[in-house]
């Protein structure tokens, strides 16, 4: 990562806006995993580390797209039925093995190689069959064809899906279930992908405690380290849970020097807000250096992103929806980089916004909201009631955020705004 201003995280300062931010980290950073070949059956969401190049065309031959009968287009009577003798079977997997002649008809099963000769198949809907039985044993007897089908129909061209050489999935991409059927299609068994980035997570807080143990006065349980892991799962990600660090300075550098050598990233909760029992900031600051510390991001504002050696460390705010708010608008675009995705940013759509809304200036504000459907066809994002960085619950009752940019500062109900479904984030 490239150093940057101390002006950009001093306290008091103006506060950076967190695309700005992201933008100048990711035009520096680059995937730090190391590529391997994984079978196909293994390689569902992970990143290609390789363009993949078609050794073959898909279908390799031409073919039938029906069920019916391969023909001559020139032998068929342009008003009026034809009628023409059976004289072979093509099944998939069973070519004719001979040349076809013009004033015969050749039955063809979907899939089957197309005979040399014919250029049209009638689907056996529009046919009749007229079997026959003769001296020498069964007949493939007549088959009549209606007018009016168009020359070259329901035949499937080579190359017509892809061309030998084509470049069909990019480096970059993540890999679902279609990309990996089409890797199969071209006939290869393996394929080459970064392997999973392996990220630390851990959380800090005397008054954190992990689930399931006993809750003294004044404690809460960790949610915000069980959420980013979850996260992170999500992104593919190999994660180490180091638990709960208690606020020593000592022992949070001592974590994150420990982190740094057996990571590709760390990630954090909480202690980067610049108090005197935050002392994350002060660690990484210890053992390496923050590019950014403050965000104009609401939920959000204390962000750290920084690095310790070559390592990326990104610190993410205590309270559990800026937690989730911040990784994805900030942490998220930069692991997916760090992990070799070409593409990083989710896609918002538009939608309508069923609610007024007073905002600051320089500031971008994510509203969780929830959508119903709008009578004019476009849905209506309604804002949850309770806005707090620290109701949980809004997220999950909520569909996604909508997004206000710097420059708004008044959002009238019916306008029209961005809007991010947690599930374009796999949430």
């Amino acid at each position: 990562m490239a150093q940057l201003s101390d002006d950009c995280f001093a306290f008091g300062g103006k506060l950076m806006p967190a695309a700005d931010a992201v933008g100048q980290l990711l035009r520096v950073v680059a995937p730090v995993a190391e590529a391997e070949h994984v079978a196909l059956r293994l390689a569902r969401d992970r990143f290609l580390a390789d363009d993949v190049v078609a050794p073959l065309s898909v279908p390799q031959h031409d073919n039938s797209a029906v069920d019916g009968y391969a023909v001559f287009f020139e032998d068929l009577k342009p008003d009026a039925e034809t009628r023409l003798p059976v004289t072979g079977r093509v099944a998939a997997g069973h070519p004719l093995g001979r040349t076809a002649r013009r004033g015969e008809a050749i039955r063809i099963f979907t899939g089957a190689l197309m005979p040399e000769g014919p250029d049209t198949v009638m689907m056996q809907e529009d046919c009749r069959a007229e079997p026959m039985s003769g001296a020498g044993g069964p007949s493939l007897g007549h088959v009549v064809l209606r007018p009016g089908i168009k020359r070259g129909a329901n035949r499937r061209r080579s190359g017509e899906d892809v061309r030998a050489g084509e470049v069909v999935l990019n480096r970059g991409q993540r890999l679902r279930p279609q990309d990996i059927g089409l890797a199969a299609a071209l006939g290869l068994t393996r394929i080459a992908v970064f392997r999973p980035l392996r990220i630390a997570v851990f959380s800090t807080g005397d008054e954190v405690r992990e689930p399931g143990t006993s809750l003294p006065a004044g404690c809460i349980y960790d949610s915000n380290r069980i959420t980013i892991a979850a996260l992170l799962d999500g992104l593919g990600a190999a994660v180490t849970d180091l638990g709960i660090l208690p606020d020593r300075l000592d022992a949070i550098a001592d974590t994150l020097g420990e982190a740094a050598r057996r990571h590709d990233a760390i990630v954090t909760s909480g202690g980067v807000s610049g108090g005197e029992e935050d002392h994350v900031k002060a660690a990484v600051e210890r053992l390496g250096k923050l590019h950014f510390w403050r965000l104009a991001i609401k939920p959000g504002r204390p962000v750290a992103l920084g690095q310790i050696e070559r390592v990326p460390f990104i610190g993410l705010p205590g309270n559990p929806v800026a937690v989730m708010v911040t990784f994805l608008s900030v942490a998220r675009p930069l692991l997916l980089r760090l992990a070799g995705a070409a593409q990083v940013q989710p896609h918002h759509f538009q939608v309508r916004a069923g609610f007024d809304y007073r905002k600051k200036a320089e500031r971008r504000e994510y509203v969780r909201a929830r959508l119903t459907p709008g009578s004019d066809g476009i849905p209506v994002a309604h804002k949850f009631a309770r806005d707090g960085a620290g109701i949980l619950s809004s997220m999950v009752q909520s569909d996604g955020l909508v997004e206000l940019p710097e420059h708004m500062t008044q959002l009238a109900e019916g306008s029209l705004v961005d809007f991010l479904p947690f599930s374009e984030v796999r949430l």
